[in-house]
């Protein structure tokens, strides 16, 4: 087989690689797919070079700065985010019913708002089926007051 088909098929690997890793990204193939299409087309346009000791060589250089960089990008595209606000935050002032007693010492208590149920306390104890309006949010629990206003 000649020099330049043979870069030619070392560059449709590397090629398919880099494309493997657009439709599935952090899988690290652009790496060995930047080495594979860089060593081809050095063989392609120089097919000496290809079978001669710099091949290797360029392989190992080229996937060295081809990690960094690959590593780098990654690290930018998926810094992480500042914690969000927890989910039982946004139900503060929020009505519900009290499904399950609640008191001032435990979380025992269960709350219905909207249609979730959310395990609740309060500083006074609340019997079921009373109307509530929730004033905090602690965790994943929340603490409620009784309704006095319908």
């Amino acid at each position: 087989m000649e020099p330049t088909t043979i870069a030619l098929c070392i560059i449709l690997v590397g090629a398919l690689l880099v494309i493997g890793e657009a439709f599935s990204p952090g899988v690290y193939m652009i790496i060995p797919g930047t080495v594979l299409v860089a060593l081809g087309l050095f063989g392609y346009f120089f097919p000496d070079y290809l079978f001669s000791i710099w091949a290797p060589i360029t392989m190992l250089v080229v996937g060295l700065i081809s990690s960094i960089i690959t590593v780098f990008v990654y690290r930018k595209l998926g810094e992480p985010e500042p914690p969000s606000i927890a989910v039982s935050d946004g139900l503060i002032g929020k009505k519900g019913i009290v499904t399950v007693k609640t008191t001032a010492d435990n979380i025992k208590g269960k709350v219905k708002i909207g249609s979730e149920i959310w395990s609740a306390r309060s500083l006074k104890p609340i019997d079921e089926g009373k109307s509530v309006i929730v004033v905090s949010a602690e965790g994943v629990h929340v603490v409620v007051e009784e309704c006095t206003e319908e």
